[in-house]
């Protein structure tokens, strides 16, 4: 891949400028629940016009990022039916509605819309973000930073182009330029938007702790939280530095505060899994069982926790044959590094270690650097005997600090006194 992502710099100080304070009666409200607020209001009093329900819908939308609460999609998705209803075929509609096909984990379909799009109006900014969007989940990277570069052609500096910039270069493999990319784009924010601001904080803080920098993770994570306390995402990085410093009861009060916060399926799995580290054996037990539980129900549906279903078969309850099947499943129709991870995790645990060994080198292939990818690529070198691959993958997990750190040093522990001479 070229790596290019340019002109990244050349306009973003201009987006910083003419940034205004909101007013101080709606200080309590974050931009979304305003502009919620503003868009009702609009519709009450023209409930014939479609621009109202598009606000809502927009706001809606941006409300269930700020939240991580799906049931925002929902309701913006209702908002964009009346739109439609009103004014069929419109650009901007159709635009929201692929966002929230985005929200709701319909990848293949959101990659659909937004192309359809970008034929019609080959020039807008936020379909080439859509189609980025649509492509990274789907694993499409080299179309993905096409389509991004295209954002940053168009429109130099623009704060949607760079965080996107930013999250392709993590996963190529380049987290100081992410880091950059993400300062940019916190300089282009205005200081009263105190939820966009802790996001991007999060992900500068999740980028330092993924290059191994805790001290600095923590410094922006804990900027984050203090912007928007108990912060979902700032609270689960958080976690995991608690857990690399071996602190597992504060990782366990984190988690809890994130899964109050957001009752997903996948927040849960690492509840237990913290509890499991903090020696509750029987809480983590029966938080496994539930998450098992929650997680079937959902795996039909593109927004689920297969993924992180995938490794509660393949390591939780030794059920290699179901942890397979599901991997297979979400194999069919997306190729992101993190699904190739679980799908060669489970052909491992399954015995099958040359399709495994396939399936991981293709998502390192991409450049991506995370410690638990590392381990698995690791492990599964060192289960078909290339003890030299397996102990180089194994040393750059434990070089990362992460949570999958000490297993990966432990593993490394392990391998023929041969490999490592």
């Amino acid at each position: 891949m070229k790596r290019i992502l340019s002109l990244f710099c050349m306009m973003a100080a201009s987006f910083a400028e003419g940034q205004t304070l909101a007013a101080p009666e709606s200080a309590r409200l974050s931009p979304a629940e305003q502009n919620i607020a503003d868009a009702r209001k609009s519709i009450t009093g023209n409930p014939q016009q479609y621009q109202g329900y598009n606000a809502l819908a927009a706001a809606l939308v941006r409300r269930a990022q700020e939240t991580s609460n799906a049931s925002f999609y929902a309701q913006a998705e209702a908002a964009i039916k009346n739109s439609l209803q009103m004014a069929p075929d419109t650009f901007d509609t159709e635009k929201i509605r692929v966002s929230i096909l985005l929200g709701e984990h319909d990848f293949p379909a959101a990659l659909d819309a937004a192309q359809a799009l970008n034929k019609k109006v080959p020039d807008d900014v936020m379909v080439y973000g859509l189609l980025t969007d649509a492509n990274m989940e789907l694993g499409n990277y080299k179309d993905a930073e096409a389509t991004a570069q295209w954002m940053l052609n168009l429109r130099p500096g623009n704060l949607p182009a760079l965080t996107r910039a930013a999250k392709l270069r993590e996963l190529f493999g380049d987290a100081e330029g992410a880091y950059e990319l993400m300062e940019l784009a916190l300089q282009s924010t205005s200081p009263a938007d105190a939820e966009e601001r802790a996001s991007l904080l999060t992900q500068m803080g999740h980028l330092r702790l993924a290059s191994g920098s805790a001290d600095a993770a923590e410094k922006l994570l804990q900027q984050a939280t203090s912007l928007i306390p108990n912060y979902p995402a700032a609270l689960g990085d958080l976690a995991k530095i608690r857990i690399a410093g071996k602190q597992f009861a504060d990782a366990v009060a984190l988690l809890e505060q994130r899964y109050q916060a957001v009752p997903r399926a996948e927040n849960l799995y690492d509840l237990a899994e913290a509890l499991q580290l903090a020696g509750r054996h029987d809480e983590a037990k029966r938080a496994f069982a539930d998450f098992g539980r929650r997680s079937l129900a959902e795996s039909n549906a593109k927004d689920n926790s297969n993924r992180k279903l995938v490794f509660y078969y393949a390591d939780k309850v030794q059920m290699p044959v179901k942890a397979l099947d599901l991997a297979k499943q979400e194999f069919q129709w997306r190729h992101d590094v993190f699904t190739l991870d679980a799908y060669a995790w489970a052909l491992h645990e399954n015995g099958q270690e040359a399709e495994a060994r396939k399936q991981i080198e293709t998502a390192l292939a991409v450049g991506i650097r995370d410690a638990s990818l590392l381990r698995h690529a690791g492990e599964i070198a060192a289960k078909i005997g290339d003890t030299f691959a397996a102990e180089s993958y194994l040393k750059q997990s434990v070089d990362l600090n992460a949570m999958d750190s000490e297993r990966a040093r432990i593993t490394l522990a392990g391998l023929p006194q041969a490999a490592k001479q």
